[in-house]
């Protein structure tokens, strides 16, 4: 039986960046969480591991050596054309929300990933 875990993050605004993800990965805040110098998100059906976000008074000042990666298309076989068009959707939806694009990876014919900046610039890949 795997062990449950929760993927811990350094913040400067907790709620803004816990909401940000929230809404990026379709989790919810955690019920009963309630800590103006955090914020904690969970998978609304239980399945995915709780993110909790925690204020620390630095900034950012290097690459995350951890990142999320937001798989819009699923498992594969996939239909190449169709994922690409579910990764610019999701792409777009999120600079909707405060992200930015650092670039888009591909094998010269199809999209692979696009690296992406949260809104505290953290960096994350839409695949």
């Amino acid at each position: 039986m795997a062990t449950h875990w929760t993927l811990g993050c350094d913040a400067a605004d907790p709620q803004r960046i816990a909401a940000f993800w929230a809404r990026a990965l379709g989790y919810v805040a955690e019920p009963g969480y309630d800590d103006p110098d955090g914020a904690s998100i969970v998978d609304p059906q239980g399945v995915g591991p709780a993110i909790g976000f925690l204020r620390v008074p630095e900034g950012k000042i290097a690459k995350n050596r951890l990142h999320i990666d937001i798989r819009v298309a699923g498992e594969p076989p996939w239909n190449l054309a169709d994922r690409e068009q579910l990764i610019r959707t999701k792409v777009d939806d999120l600079v909707g929300l405060g992200a930015r694009v650092v670039r888009e990876e591909s094998d010269g014919r199809h999209l692979g990933h696009v690296v992406m900046l949260d809104p505290e610039g953290n960096e994350f890949c839409v695949a």
